[in-house]
């Protein structure tokens, strides 16, 4: 996936590739509100740079277009990775007024032509289609470490329709594991979740793992965790791609046995059943 040899991490926390040489930069925000930054380390012309940021803010993104133009200026070729692509969710028009938000960050990027930018399970096909040079990172690898650790006859969760597909793609890459499916119904002006279904007569007391992309507040595992267990599920996990927790997670381990999540995104979360894995150990 990588060529470069060298390497700008614009999150000093998150350093995906220790392998590459890290390039020194000054970046601080003007009192306006404008991210700036200035690459202090010198780049031969031609040379290929990968440049990572967790994007949380718009903010952040505008540090990574301004890195990317910075490099380019100086003459490198730049490949770009953002495991958590802003914008993802809102990947298409669902009441009338809304932008579509992942074609304009995708814009953006491309607009930089840059080698190549590479997500890490990304929330649809939407995301790729839209995306120039884009590589994406599935969530195999991921799933498969925490099948390892749970080390037990699992089944696997479908949240809902539009996880299955890609559910069932890590079934068949994982062997062994059978898919149930769920299903909710989200009103569109308000958010709010209801009606929650388990495709399953009896779980017969099999454990579960939901398997999902993003948890923001969380609402979707609740309503799912609480619907398992009337079809007879044991005991509960939950794998979480990007792991947002915008409403802590106080209100999850009250139902899962352990949450597995990576670090693609910056949460803040400290709990003894929260087990994050690294994307940089999925990665080598």
């Amino acid at each position: 996936m990588v060529y470069a040899k060298k390497t700008l991490s614009l999150d000093p926390e998150f350093r995906i590739f220790p392998n590459l040489i890290d390039i020194e930069y000054k970046s601080f925000t003007f009192s306006g509100g404008e991210p700036h930054i200035k690459i202090l380390s010198k780049i031969e012309h031609g040379e290929c740079v990968m440049v990572s940021h967790r994007v949380q803010s718009f903010n952040d993104f505008g540090l990574l277009v301004l890195a990317i133009d910075a490099l380019k200026r100086m003459g490198a070729k730049v490949e770009v990775f953002v495991p958590y692509f802003p914008a993802a969710r809102q990947d298409r028009l669902m009441v009338p007024g809304e932008p579509l938000s992942v074609k304009v960050v995708a814009n953006i990027l491309n607009g930089m032509k840059v080698e190549s930018v590479t997500v890490f399970d990304p929330h649809s096909e939407v995301t790729p289609a839209v995306l120039d040079h884009c590589n994406v990172v599935s969530n195999h690898n991921f799933v498969k470490e925490v099948a390892q650790r749970i080390n037990g006859p699992l089944l696997l969760i479908s949240p809902d329709g539009g996880a299955l597909k890609k559910v069932g793609k890590l079934a068949e890459y994982l062997q062994d594991y059978e898919v149930v499916e769920c299903s909710k119904v989200r009103d569109v002006k308000t958010g709010k979740l209801r009606d929650f279904k388990v495709y399953a007569d009896d779980l017969n007391g099999m454990d579960c793992l939901i398997v999902d992309d993003i948890c923001d507040g969380g609402g979707t595992f609740k309503g799912i965790a609480t619907s398992l267990k009337k079809k007879n599920a044991g005991k509960l996990y939950m794998a979480v791609s990007h792991a947002i927790f915008s409403r802590g997670v106080d209100h999850l381990v009250e139902d899962f046995e352990q949450l597995f999540i990576t670090d693609s995104f910056n949460n803040g979360v400290k709990h003894d059943k929260v087990v994050k894995i690294n994307l940089e150990d999925l990665l080598m």
